[in-house]
């Protein structure tokens, strides 16, 4: 039903004060939900709150360790085996039954596992480029672009052999997953399922010009009219044409009542 912890990082993001709630590692309440038990976090400075579990190192090192040489870890497998059964038949001190014959009944007591293990992966909040492509890890990865927009956060979960894309608000059938792909060996790896661009503009449908043909004018002047100057503008050809009227110097000075400077 729960499983005791000391105060170690996997499980506690940080201390708190005696009596305040302790915060837990969003991984940990994960993996504690998949497998269906409760976290127990032992007090601060309570070494005795698990002592069963940390008195077997002592127990090892007493009874199958100490005065005894290995040329090799097999064997000091070989040995632990051999005193395994021995361990095993004696009567416990605490609870006062025979530690086999208790192992026995405390694993008919336990629940089978999910028929699914819980994944470890690292987990990481990405933006989607405009390209729907992912930046993880120095490579890019595809996602489908029907279901996703530009800037959109989503999260990445990385295994040694796999990058999963999930969003993060599930869809109609409660599925987060967007994409999945092998995990890329290397930097500067794109790995795209072309699948996934459809939907995004291919340049099919742009207008392209060498600039050898002049554009038509926007707004064609009536029938049996002459295009006016504003007309002539819109277009290139009449635009390069324009008449700038030039005038001398001398008119500014006349209209400022200045003269120009000369010299004796």
């Amino acid at each position: 039903m729960s499983i005791v912890y000391d105060r170690t990082k996997t499980v506690v993001r940080r201390h708190v004060a005696p009596g305040e709630a302790v915060p837990l590692h969003p991984e940990a309440v994960a993996f504690a939900g998949h497998y269906d038990f409760d976290i127990d976090v032992l007090a601060a400075y309570r070494p005795t709150g698990k002592g069963r579990v940390e008195r077997q190192v002592d127990i090892v090192r007493d009874h199958v360790l100490a005065g005894r040489a290995f040329a090799s870890l097999e064997e000091m497998d070989a040995a632990f085996m051999a005193w395994v059964p021995m361990r095993r038949a004696r009567t416990h001190r605490t609870h006062g039954e025979v530690i086999g014959l208790r192992a026995v009944r405390d694993h008919m007591a336990l629940r089978p596992l999910p028929q699914a293990p819980y994944v470890v992966t690292q987990r990481h909040l990405r933006p989607v480029g405009k390209d729907c492509l992912v930046a993880f890890a120095g490579n890019l990865y595809s996602v489908p672009a029907r279901k996703v927009r530009p800037r959109q956060l989503i999260e990445v979960r990385a295994t040694k052999s796999q990058v999963m894309l999930h969003s993060t608000i599930a869809d109609d059938t409660g599925s987060t997953l967007l994409a999945a792909h092998p995990r890329a060996v290397g930097k500067g790896v794109r790995v795209v399922d072309e699948k996934h661009w459809d939907g995004l503009p291919d340049g099919k449908n742009r207008r392209v010009t060498t600039g050898d043909l002049v554009p038509s004018p926007r707004h064609e002047a009536p029938l049996g009219e002459e295009a006016g100057p504003l007309q002539a503008l819109l277009t290139r050809a009449a635009a390069a044409n324009v008449k700038v009227g030039r005038r001398p110097l001398s008119v500014y000075d006349e209209l400022t009542g200045t003269r120009p400077f000369t010299t004796p």
